[in-house]
């Protein structure tokens, strides 16, 4: 009893300690985060008890370690991480404000003679070449978001030329670093001294930090401040090597998530021997200690500093000694008595209250696939990128230019929908109804879309063939739902591919399958030969996606022959064809007929949306879906019913109040949608003219030779795309937008079978004339710089 007692102690009384745990420091004072979570790990240790293995007594507790170190019957405290031995699974420090003169130096060569890695700071008082140069075991280097990337670079340099072992990067709020005077920053190539060095940082640190830093350098780099799943899913497809966490019930959720991919540490709390083997039983692979360290440091310097290690260690192997572990890979969640969980409680909860019993947190390795999938995580990614530098002009965002929208349109466009209803004979009660209530699920504008397609676009098919969406992206949900059936069903789409069908594929658990548009875009020889390869394979080839007009993200157009080749193949092989064409009534000059006009088959489904030419704000899509549906009775109705009945499930209706709106601004234009964009259209062209005439001014077609950079150059809508001889990846994207002022969108984001890693993708929809000029003087600069001319 007396050895379990060792192991499984009272809780720690937290004590506030600058500089001795993960995240970075805390200043005194009111509690922080950091702080919390350290209690709140110290509490959750405290609950933690051991189970006792069944060994005999030559592996059991301090009699073992007594009486049994000549038998080789101590656990075996080793491990292997980032490559290299470590005598136990402890990371040392961070000790970012020394305790004494000199404890840098003493905590890395204690370290050393330990073999241990130390962890030490961007503001050491020692150059990193004599911390590096003092200990056997290379230390880490603790690094942060620099407003300048030039000191990074520098601080990266000098690690490196150091033979720093690895990097940390702590991600959140510069205000956890505590206010700091350093008066000669040895490696950060800038001059001192400095009253805060809080200044020499930018406001926050994220994942385009981790981003940047992983393309800066081949250093391994761990990224700290982890708190969940996703966050450690972010950090790896970042770049990271290793996650630290904060949080000691998060680990086993992280531990699932990394999946063996990375090392998970923890930092926070760990006080015992019995916290660390409490720590790897619950996921981690080691831990960082920083609090005993700072104890021993002050205690006696390097002296100190040896002798709580060598207790930490000593503890270590005494806690795997009792549970029958007899080397690190052993220790498994089976020799805890009881798991992790959230100790911290509310402030005011009254003292005769019992506890609340905590929900089980949700696991993010137990939710759908999708969320978890990049595609969905790219716009999020640009979103980023866009705040952070809002002096960037951003060729990203493909939505229309703002100078067409007048906010008292609105009313006109709802007024001339009122007065369409009581022409028709609708009394006052039924506009009401129509207004207010939810309406047919399948759309109550049907015949006035349907007029609009007729007029605009030769397409004369039955309103009851037409399902009014929330927007065009619902329309892809509805039609993959209705025409995949089961597991060998595919789709299949013109690559690189617009993303939301991807992502809607993703989230209903649709395979696709890209073909792959060539130089002069897409090929029908290709997808009949994609037809026969899954067919080959057992599939079922079911639908074909393309954006004939002006694509996003290339900017290709089918021709008229390719459009006529493209329906015959669909007719022979019996696929449907999916058309969404939303660039079309928004581009000047003459138009190829849409495939829905020139369908006779009915093999075209065709999706479309008023978000480009009414305004994206009324989210009001539709798709036409006439193709005959035979239930197993023999009746027949249309695609179309069966569309209806699934957004029945799903949004119930479209807005009443979008449609009123969009139909308003349909009845004034008599339908003519391409009549009510003629300025936006006129806009749009002038718009890509102009980015081409400056990308030509700025690397005219010699310089794009000698550089190996390629255009294409589109007849309308909002894109277009370059082909460069880097890798347009998100760190290139960082440093164009923070060093060159412009931001663009990387090719790869729209390939779903991988690709595109040298394409960028411009958007020119959205800027005024004066940013196009700056904007592609600025991307031909970032061009010339990242091409190494």
């Amino acid at each position: 009893m007396a050895e379990q007692n060792a192991v499984n102690s009272e809780p720690f009384a937290h004590e506030s300690a600058q500089g001795a745990d993960f995240p970075p420091e805390k200043s005194r004072g009111a509690p922080s985060a950091d702080d919390r979570v350290s209690a709140a790990n110290r509490e959750a240790f405290g609950l933690i008890g051991l189970r006792q293995g069944a060994g005999d007594d030559r592996t059991r507790g301090t009699r073992a370690r007594r009486a049994g170190r000549a038998s080789g019957a101590r656990p075996e405290t080793t491990v292997k991480i980032l490559d290299r031995g470590w005598a136990a699974p402890l990371v040392v420090g961070p000790l970012d404000a020394p305790a004494r003169p000199g404890g840098e130096l003493a905590v890395v060569q204690a370290a050393a003679a330990a073999g241990l890695p130390a962890v030490v700071s961007a503001f050491a008082e020692r150059s990193l070449a004599e911390l590096v140069s003092a200990a056997d075991v290379p230390p880490w280097l603790r690094t942060y978001a620099f407003r300048d990337r030039d000191t990074a670079r520098h601080l990266i340099a000098r690690a490196e030329d150091a033979g720093v072992g690895a990097l940390l990067l702590a991600l959140g709020d510069r205000s956890r670093v505590r206010a700091r005077h350093v008066a000669a920053p040895a490696d950060l190539g800038v001059r001192g001294p400095f009253d805060d060095v809080r200044t020499l940082l930018r406001d926050r640190a994220d994942r385009a930090d981790v981003v940047w830093l992983r393309a800066a350098t081949a250093l391994p780099l761990l990224v700290a401040g982890v708190d969940d799943a996703p966050d450690a899913r972010r950090a790896l497809d970042a770049g990271a090597d290793g996650v630290v966490v904060t949080a000691l019930d998060a680990l086993p959720e992280v531990a699932e998530a990394v999946a063996g991919r990375c090392p998970v540490l923890l930092s926070g709390g760990v006080r015992r021997g019995a916290d660390v083997l409490a720590a790897i039983a619950s996921g981690a692979d080691a831990v960082v200690a920083g609090r005993p360290v700072l104890d021993g440091l002050r205690a006696g310097g390097r002296a100190g500093v040896s002798e709580a290690l060598d207790g930490l260690v000593g503890e270590f192997a005494d806690a795997m000694a009792f549970t029958a572990t007899a080397t690190v890979t052993d220790i498994g969640p089976e020799v805890l008595r009881t798991g992790p969980r959230r100790a911290d409680r509310p402030p005011d909860r009254l003292p005769d209250r019992p506890p609340a019993r905590a929900a089980r947190p949700l696991r993010k390795s137990e939710l759908h696939a999708s969320v978890s999938d990049p595609v969905l995580d790219t716009m999020t990614f640009l979103n980023e990128i866009t705040s952070r530098y809002p002096e960037a002009i951003s060729f990203a965002p493909g939505r229309p230019y703002d100078g067409f929208f007048d906010s008292e349109q609105i009313f006109g466009h709802l007024r001339r929908y009122l007065d369409h209803l009581a022409e028709q004979g609708s009394s006052p009660r039924q506009v009401r109804t129509a207004m207010y209530q939810y309406g047919p699920t399948a759309g109550q504008i049907r015949e006035i879309i349907a007029d609009s397609l007729r007029a605009d676009e030769n397409i004369d098919v039955p309103a009851e063939s037409i399902v009014v969406t929330v927007g065009a992206q619902e329309a892809m949900l509805l039609v993959l739902r209705a025409l995949i059936s089961g597991p060998d069903d595919v789709l299949l789409v013109s690559s690189p591919c617009y993303v939301g069908i991807t992502g809607a594929a993703r989230l209903l658990d649709v395979a696709v399958t890209p073909v792959d548009e060539r130089d002069d875009g897409f090929s029908c020889a290709d997808l009949e030969a994609a037809i026969r390869s899954e067919r080959a394979r057992g599939r079922r080839p079911r639908a074909f996606y393309v954006v004939p007009d002006h694509s996003n993200p290339s900017g290709a157009t089918l021709g008229p022959r390719a459009r006529a080749e493209l329906l015959e193949l669909a007719g022979r092989h019996g696929i449907l064809v999916l058309e969404d064409s939303p660039y079309r009534l928004v581009s000047p000059g003459p138009r190829h007929p849409a495939l829905k006009s020139m369908d006779q088959g009915h093999t075209v489904v065709h999706i479309g949306s008023f978000s480009k030419t009414v305004f994206p704000g009324a989210r009001v899509g539709f798709v036409v879906a006439d193709q005959p549906v035979v239930d197993d009775a023999g009746r027949t109705g249309l695609l179309a019913d069966e569309l209806a009945k699934i957004k029945s499930m799903v949004t119930v209706n479209t807005s009443s109040l979008s449609q009123a709106a969009v139909a308003g601004a349909l009845l004034a234009a008599d339908g003519r949608v391409s009549e009510l964009n003629t300025a936006a259209a006129a806009y749009y062209g002038d718009a890509m003219a102009a980015t081409l005439r400056e990308l030509d001014r700025h690397l005219p077609a010699e310089r794009r030779a000698a550089l190996g950079v390629h255009r294409n150059e589109p007849t309308g809508g909002f894109f277009l795309t370059l082909r460069v001889p880097f890798r347009a990846d998100n760190a290139a994207l960082i440093r164009s937008a923070q060093d060159f002022g412009v931001i663009w969108t990387p090719m790869s984001y729209f390939h779903p079978g991988g690709g595109g890693p040298h394409g960028i993708r411009l958007s020119t929809s959205y800027l005024t004339p004066a940013q196009i000029t700056e904007g592609t003087a600025r991307l031909a600069r970032f061009i010339e710089a990242q091409s190494g001319h």
